[in-house]
C-alpha cells in the first residue's frame, strides 16, 4: 500500500502498552471495586501530585466538571472575566453557574488573555478571572495574580492544555523538592486540567482540579460526590463527577509514558518549525524562555495576502491530501449564539482574538506522528 494515501489525523490518543494495563484490570476484576474512591483513584491523585510537584489534586470524570466545581468551591458570583479564544467549556462553566462571562482580547504572542485588557473590564460586579493557558502556553500569571490581589478577585486557571508545563520558579514555598522551575498549576486560587483522549496525557475521559490547601481539597471532594460529608450528611448541593477505577488505572499506566510522548511531540514541533520558517505568510509560536512546554498543539497562522491562499483554502487542501488539521479555536466563543449578545462579545472589542481565529490551523501532532507524516504535511503546505 502507498503510505502517502494513508490519512494523517490531527490527533491520536496516547495508549499505554496493553500488556501493562491488563494486570490493573485483573486487580479491578478481583476486587470488584470499580468506582467511589477506590485504590487506583487514590493512587492516581498521589502519583499526579508527585509528578507535578503539587500538594492537592482531585481527579474528575472529565475536564468540564472541574471548571464548574471550581466556581462553586470559590463561591463566585456576578461577572467573570475570561477569554473568547478557548474551547466552549471554559465559558459554558460560567453560564452553568448562573454567572456572566465578560470577554477581553488576547495577546498575539501567546493567544492568552491580555493582562492589559483585564483591568479595564473590571466592574463592581466582577468577582473572578478565568484565564486559559492556550495551547499550553503559560499565561502572564504574575500580572494576573497581581490584578486579582489588587481587586480582591478569585483566579481560576483553565489549564486543560497545560499538562506538565513548568515555568521559572518564583514561589518556592509552593514547590515540592529542589527545582529551578515550578508547575504552572501552582498559580491562582485553583487550576483545572483535562485528560480527554485528545490531550497530551489522557485517562480516556477525565480531568482534575488543583488547589493549595487541605480545606479546599476536602470541599472539592465533597462537591464532586453529591456533597456527601459522610453516609448521612450532605453539606452542599454537589454533583457526581468521580472518575472510575478503570480510567484511573489507565491514567496510572499512561503516566509512565507521558514524558516520552512529550519528547516525541517536541521533536515533531522542531521539524515543523524548521520546515515552515522560510514560507512567507505562515507564522507560528516559538517556545517561551525558561518554560518546559508540553507541545500539546502546533498552531500556524495563515496570512492570505502573503501566503497566496486563505486559511480555509489551505485547510481544504490538506484534507484533500489525507491530512486532517483543525481550525482551533474557530469560531470564537463570543461568536456562538448563547454569547454573541453580550456587550463584551462585539468584534471591535476583540480584534486580536478575531484575527487569530480567522487565520489559525492546528497541524497534526501526537505521539504516533512520524517524520514521514510531518514531511507530507510540510510538502503539502509548500505546494
Amino acid at each position: 500500500m502507498d503510505k502517502s494515501n494513508n490519512q494523517i489525523t490531527v490527533t491520536s490518543p496516547l495508549l499505554p502498552p496493553l500488556e501493562e494495563f491488563i494486570p490493573y484490570l485483573q486487580e479491578i476484576w478481583d476486587s470488584k471495586w470499580i468506582t467511589n474512591n477506590g485504590q487506583f483513584h487514590q493512587k492516581l491523585e498521589q502519583a499526579l501530585c508527585e509528578y507535578f510537584g503539587i500538594k492537592y489534586i482531585s481527579v474528575f470524570t472529565n475536564g468540564t466538571l472541574p471548571l464548574i466545581t471550581a466556581l462553586q468551591a470559590l463561591n463566585v458570583k456576578g461577572e467573570v472575566i475570561t477569554t473568547p479564544y478557548s474551547f466552549v467549556a471554559t465559558t459554558h462553566s460560567i453560564w452553568w453557574n448562573g454567572l456572566q462571562p465578560v470577554f477581553v482580547d488576547v495577546d498575539p504572542k501567546t493567544g492568552n488573555i491580555d493582562p492589559d485588557k483585564i483591568e479595564a473590564a473590571i466592574t463592581p460586579r466582577t468577582t473572578a478571572i478565568m484565564p486559559v493557558h492556550v495551547y499550553g502556553n503559560p499565561c502572564d500569571v504574575e500580572r494576573i495574580d497581581a490584578l486579582a490581589k489588587k481587586y480582591n478577585l478569585k483566579v481560576i486557571y483553565d489549564a486543560a492544555h497545560a499538562f506538565g508545563v513548568r515555568v521559572p520558579l518564583r514561589h518556592p514555598e509552593r514547590s515540592e523538592g529542589s527545582h529551578s522551575d515550578t508547575s504552572i498549576l501552582n498559580f491562582g486560587d485553583v487550576s483545572t486540567l483535562s485528560f480527554h483522549a485528545t490531550k497530551t496525557y489522557t485517562t480516556i475521559e477525565g480531568g482534575a482540579l488543583v488547589c493549595h490547601s487541605a480545606e479546599m481539597k476536602q470541599k472539592i471532594d465533597y462537591l464532586k460526590n453529591f456533597g456527601f460529608e459522610d453516609e448521612v450528611t450532605v453539606v452542599a448541593p454537589g454533583i457526581n463527577s468521580k472518575i472510575d477505577e478503570v480510567r484511573a488505572a489507565f491514567g496510572l499506566v499512561n503516566l509512565k509514558h507521558v514524558d516520552d510522548a512529550i519528547e516525541h511531540r517536541h521533536r515533531m514541533v522542531n521539524a515543523y518549525r524548521e520546515g515552515l520558517k522560510e514560507i512567507k505568510g505562515i507564522t507560528f509560536f516559538e517556545d517561551m524562555p525558561g518554560v518546559r512546554h508540553n507541545y500539546s498543539y502546533f498552531p500556524i497562522f495563515v496570512d492570505e495576502k502573503e501566503y497566496g491562499i486563505s486559511r480555509d483554502a489551505l485547510y481544504t487542501k490538506l484534507k484533500e491530501n489525507g491530512i486532517l488539521s483543525r481550525r482551533y479555536f474557530y469560531p470564537l466563543i463570543s461568536e456562538f449564539s448563547p454569547y454573541r449578545s453580550y456587550a463584551s462579545a462585539i468584534k471591535e472589542n476583540l480584534p486580536v482574538a478575531n484575527k487569530m481565529a480567522d487565520s489559525v490551523i492546528c497541524l497534526p501532532l501526537h505521539a504516533g506522528l512520524s517524520d514521514e507524516d510531518v514531511n507530507r504535511v510540510l510538502n503539502c503546505i509548500k505546494r
